[in-house]
């Protein structure tokens, strides 16, 4: 045993949800939703209590992190998805979830300097025009699915 861990208790395998939401920042209440989503999972005790395994500090971590970049929680889910709850990721996992994430952020990166540059040309302007405005309504997108109140319309749906 190493020097640093005498004389000191042995960390229990599973954590509460309340010592989760202490170690990591969080919410109870967010834990429970980040599980009602499937991105974390927990087990439940003989008195039907969640339970968590340790890798979940590490998961809401990257959960945390990623939504600070603006990354949504479905698309988070699909980051994570690779990696199941309860499993503790590998450095090769991590490092292919980090270049998706590098992937979706330039894709970010690259329609914010688009609407940026096109966005100096219609201040003077204004028009937001339907048929026109290359913010608004790009290469007349909507012309293409119809006449009429078709940014209300759903795919799938007359």
């Amino acid at each position: 045993m190493p020097a640093s861990m005498v004389g000191r208790p042995a960390q229990p395998e599973f954590l509460t949800v309340g010592e989760v939401a202490r170690r990591s920042g969080v919410a109870v209440s967010t834990l429970h939703f980040y599980e009602a989503k499937g991105l974390i999972a927990a087990a439940r005790s003989g008195g039907n209590q969640r339970r968590f395994s340790r890798d979940v500090l590490r998961r809401v971590a990257i959960i945390r992190v990623a939504q600070g970049f603006g990354v949504s929680l479905a698309e988070i889910a699909e980051l994570l998805e690779p990696i199941p709850p309860g499993k503790r990721p590998s450095a090769a996992e991590i490092r292919a979830m980090v270049g998706g994430w590098r992937v979706m952020l330039q894709a970010r990166i690259d329609g914010l300097i688009l609407l940026r540059d096109r966005l100096d040309g219609c201040i003077g302007c204004g028009c937001l025009s339907q048929t026109e405005c290359p913010l608004r309504n790009p290469m007349d997108e909507l012309g293409s699915r119809g006449s009429g109140p078709v940014l209300l319309q759903r795919p799938g749906r007359p």
